[in-house]
C-alpha cells in the first residue's frame, strides 16, 4: 500500500518566523487518522526565516533527526554540544532523560529543514547529539542510511530505534530500489523534484504512507533529493 499525501493538503501554521507544514499530527494541529506512521511520531517540514529560531526548550525520550534541505541550523544544548548543520547534512538528538537545546538559523537567507521524530525502542537512555556531513554525490543513484539503528550501519549517525533514516539523490529519468520487507513500513518525501514510487507520482514535499511492500522502485521524473524512513510496524 502506497498512500500519497500532497503537501497542500498538510496540517501546519505560519507563525512569521517560522511556517511549518505538518505530515502528522502535531501542537495545534490534530488529526486522530494522522497520530505517527509506526514509531515515526513527527515530520515538519519548517521554513525558518534569517536570525531567528527555537529558544531554549526541552525534550525527553525522543529520536529527533534534524535533515537540512537549505541554508543551515546552529544547534546548542545543556550538555555543551554547539554545531552548525548546513544543507545536505544531518544531526541527531537522542533526548534520552531529558536534554535542553536551541535550534537557530544564524544564516543571511531562510533555512528549511526536515525536523523527524522517531519513538525509541528504550526510555530512560543518556541524552546525546551528533551531526555529520552527507555528501548528495556519495548518495546519488541509491539510497544510503544517514541516521540508524540498524545493525550494518555503521557510517550512520546512531539513533536509539530499529528504524533508519535514508538519503538519495536522482537525475530525472533514474531509477533506485529499496528493499522494505512486508513487516516493515516506510514514509518517503521528496524534499526537491517529483518521483514516481510504484507507479504513485509525488510532488515536492508530498509525503507517502508505505506498508506491505517488499521493495520499494522509485524513478525521477525531474532531478530529485529524497528522504525516507524505514521503521517496524
Amino acid at each position: 500500500m502506497i498512500e500519497r499525501r500532497p503537501f497542500k493538503d498538510l496540517g501546519g501554521a505560519n507563525h512569521g518566523w517560522l511556517d511549518a507544514k505538518h505530515h502528522f499530527s502535531f501542537a495545534e494541529y490534530h488529526d486522530p487518522a494522522r497520530m505517527g506512521w509506526g514509531p515515526l511520531r513527527v515530520w515538519n517540514d519548517d521554513t525558518i526565516a534569517p536570525g531567528t529560531g527555537f529558544p531554549p526548550h526541552a525534550h525527553a525520550n525522543m529520536e529527533i533527526i534534524t535533515y537540512v534541505r537549505e541554508g543551515a541550523i546552529t544547534h546548542q544544548d545543556n550538555l555543551g554540544n554547539k554545531g552548525r548543520t548546513e544543507a545536505g547534512d544531518v544531526q541527531v538528538m537522542s533526548a534520552g532523560t531529558g536534554i535542553r537545546h536551541s535550534e537557530y538559523n544564524q544564516e543571511p537567507g531562510v533555512t528549511k529543514i526536515f525536523q523527524i521524530w522517531i519513538m525509541p525502542d528504550d526510555r530512560g537512555q543518556p541524552p546525546s547529539w551528533g551531526a555529520k556531513p552527507f555528501p548528495k554525490g556519495d548518495r546519488s543513484g541509491s539510497f544510503v542510511a544517514l541516521a540508524s539503528g540498524m545493525p550494518g550501519d555503521e557510517d550512520a549517525l546512531p539513533i536509539r530505534t530499529a528504524a533508519r533514516v535514508l538519503g538519495a539523490s536522482l537525475k530525472a529519468g533514474e531509477s533506485t530500489e529499496y528493499h522494505l520487507g512486508r513487516g516493515r513500513r516506510g514514509y518517503l518525501v521528496p524534499a526537491t523534484g517529483a518521483v514516481q514510487v510504484d507507479g504513485v507520482t509525488l510532488e515536492a514535499r508530498d509525503g507517502a504512507a508505505i506498508s506491505d511492500v517488499e521493495t520499494l522502485r522509485v524513478t525521477a521524473l525531474s532531478d530529485a533529493e529524497l528522504v525516507l524512513v524505514d521503521s517496524t510496524n
